[in-house]
């Protein structure tokens, strides 16, 4: 989608979203776009100043939120990732976010099984109970 600040020759000035700038192009040829004032169909686009976020967090910021949401909202397992997300799956253990660690064996095995897992972009916190 796109957003375009158009005009008529009356310099009536309003904003209106299309699906691509493709689709503005045979929208206007076709008379199906109209000043929202006064009705005019010759509609043109003005100069626009580009929407640009100034404000981005930088990765590391996003990856310690990311970091900071899953050990707040999580149990932490450890070792015991496998085993607890098997449990889980199979409805011996109650179902709770969880993270921890696993192998790679481990945690092909879990997928070849179904149980829904993914590995972290960072390294786990060890924490004591």
């Amino acid at each position: 989608m796109i957003k375009y600040t158009l005009t008529c020759p009356q310099d009536h000035t309003f904003e209106s979203w299309f699906q691509s700038a493709g689709a503005f192009d045979t929208l206007r040829t076709g008379g199906h776009v109209t000043c929202a004032v006064c009705g005019d169909a010759d509609v043109k686009k003005t100069v626009m100043a580009p929407s640009v976020q100034t404000s981005m967090k930088a990765p590391q910021t996003q990856m310690k939120d990311l970091r900071d949401k899953i050990e707040a909202t999580s149990e932490y397992v450890g070792p015991r990732f496998a085993a607890e997300a098997r449990k889980m799956h199979i409805g011996d253990a109650p179902h709770r976010a969880i993270y921890g660690e696993a192998n790679i064996k481990d945690a092909r095995s879990l997928l070849a099984d179904g149980v829904p897992v993914m590995p972290l972009p960072f390294i786990p916190t060890k924490k004591t109970n």
